[in-house]
Order: C-alpha cells, then sequence, then structure tokens
C-alpha cells in the first residue's frame, strides 16, 4: 500500500509510477476517515509513504494524518518513504521518522525526488522556466525508476535525500516560520473580472477547502485545512486567483 498527499500533481504520478512498479495500491489520505484508518497490509505487502514537502517539513495534513493511522504490524513489512520537492529538503526525512516512530513505524528506506517548483508564496519563490521544469522532469523519471527498483527489490538502508547546505535552519527556522504563517488560505483571493465561474479551483483541491459563491467564483472556507498547495492557483484557466501580492506576475504549472 502507498499512501500518499498530492497538491499539484507531482506527488501523484510519483506515486502512480511506484504503484505501477510495485503492483501495490494507492491511497490518497485526504479520502480518508479518520474511523476507516485502520489498514492491515496484505501478505508481503510493502508499506509506502510519498508526501511534497512544505516548508522544509512533511505537510500539516500528512502529520496529522500519521495521527490518526493505525498499521497492524508495520514492521513486518517494508516500509518505506519517498518526498518530492522542488530544492531540498532539510530535515524532512528526520520529521517523517521522529513522527512514524511514535507509532511504532520504523522506515528501511527514504528517498527524495527534485521536482518542477510549484511554490509561489514567496517574493523570490516562482515556477521553473519551460527549460528546467522539463529537466527536471526528465531527471525525476530516471531517479524514480532507480528507487522503484529498490523498493521492488526490498532494499534495506537505501538513502537517496537532497537535503541541501542547511538542513537544519531551513527545517527549524524557517520551517517554523512558514507553519506558523504561511500555511494560510488567507491570503487568497479571485480577480473577479478574470474569473469565468468554471470551478475548477474547488475541484482540484484537494482538501476540499474551496465552495463556489452565488457566482460561482470561488470562497474559501478558513477553516485551518487549507495546504497552501497552490493547485488552485496553478490550474485557474485565467489566471484569476491571487495570494496577495506574491503571486503578481508570476508562473503557473501543475503535472502533466
Amino acid at each position: 500500500m502507498i499512501f500518499y498527499l498530492s497538491g499539484t500533481g507531482n506527488t501523484k504520478w510519483a506515486a502512480s509510477i511506484l504503484g505501477q512498479m510495485t503492483g501495490e495500491r494507492l491511497i490518497d489520505i485526504t479520502k480518508v476517515k479518520e474511523e476507516t484508518a485502520y489498514f492491515t497490509p496484505n501478505t508481503n505487502e510493502r508499506i509506502g509513504f510519498c508526501f511534497p514537502v512544505h516548508g522544509w517539513r512533511p505537510p500539516l495534513a500528512f502529520r496529522r494524518f500519521l495521527n490518526k493511522l493505525r498499521i497492524d504490524n508495520p514492521n513486518n513489512h517494508y516500509c518505506y518513504a519517498l518526498c518530492t520537492a522542488g530544492d531540498d529538503i532539510g530535515e524532512t526525512m528526520d520529521i517523517l521518522k521522529k513522527d512514524l516512530a511514535q507509532h511504532g513505524i520504523k522506515l528501511d528506506s527514504a528517498f527524495s525526488l527534485i521536482m518542477p517548483e510549484s511554490y509561489v508564496g514567496l517574493p523570490f519563490m516562482d515556477v521553473d522556466t519551460k527549460e528546467n521544469e522539463e529537466r527536471k522532469k526528465v531527471k525525476a523519471a530516471k531517479d524514480l525508476a532507480i528507487y522503484g527498483q529498490f523498493i521492488t527489490e526490498r532494499k534495506v538502508g537505501m538513502t537517496y535525500l537532497t537535503l541541501g547546505r542547511w538542513p537544519r535552519v531551513n527545517s527549524r527556522l524557517l520551517g517554523g516560520f512558514f507553519t506558523k504563517y504561511l500555511i494560510t488560505d488567507k491570503h487568497f483571493r479571485v480577480v473577479a473580472n478574470k474569473c469565468i465561474g468554471c470551478k475548477t479551483c474547488a475541484a482540484v483541491c484537494p482538501v476540499n477547502n474551496i465552495v463556489p459563491n452565488n457566482d460561482n467564483m470561488p470562497q474559501w472556507k478558513h477553516n485551518n485545512t487549507c495546504l497552501t498547495c497552490f493547485a488552485c492557483y496553478h490550474h485557474c484557466p485565467t489566471h484569476a486567483i491571487e495570494f496577495g501580492i506574491m503571486t503578481r506576475n508570476k508562473g503557473q504549472y501543475y503535472f502533466k
């Protein structure tokens, strides 16, 4: 089984490839209710965790899911994790390991996959150029094929992680800032004369945090479920969604 969370599609693609290589089921964690978060793996089934990196940490939604997740005899199964990021991941996997350890789950191998950038919530962060986007996707496909082979063969101790130059600073200091101030939907707004009322934003939101108003324009629920994954922003066909002034004149990206 492969538990995954995805916003703009990078992680869903990676999890799907691993599912094809291993022949194992995909479980979208946003579809799992708390009362059904108990799983019994099949004999010899691997346990995989796939998620994007948010602020050099696992996403809050993923960590909340782990808190309610219960797996029957997890250490009788090969267990691995793969995270996707536009650049480096800091201490993301260390944080994940601590979260899993609280539930008696131990990782056998861990991987990170560099994918096209999708975070646009700060002045100095934007999507990649088309050339860099394509380059990253080509390399990611090659890396994922290697990781998938390790996973298929149940290799233990495989650690392929892009930590970056300052993993502790990024995950602890900057990650704390991200979590406290930037994981929010309060900065999202819609440009009324650009919105065509197609409701694409509501359809692609992984946590159902957007509802259309009477004019079919998006309204964010402000209920602390927003991932700030920017799926709504990136999928808008008329570029009508903004994140304050941070997304002004910036590009869009989602995996396709």
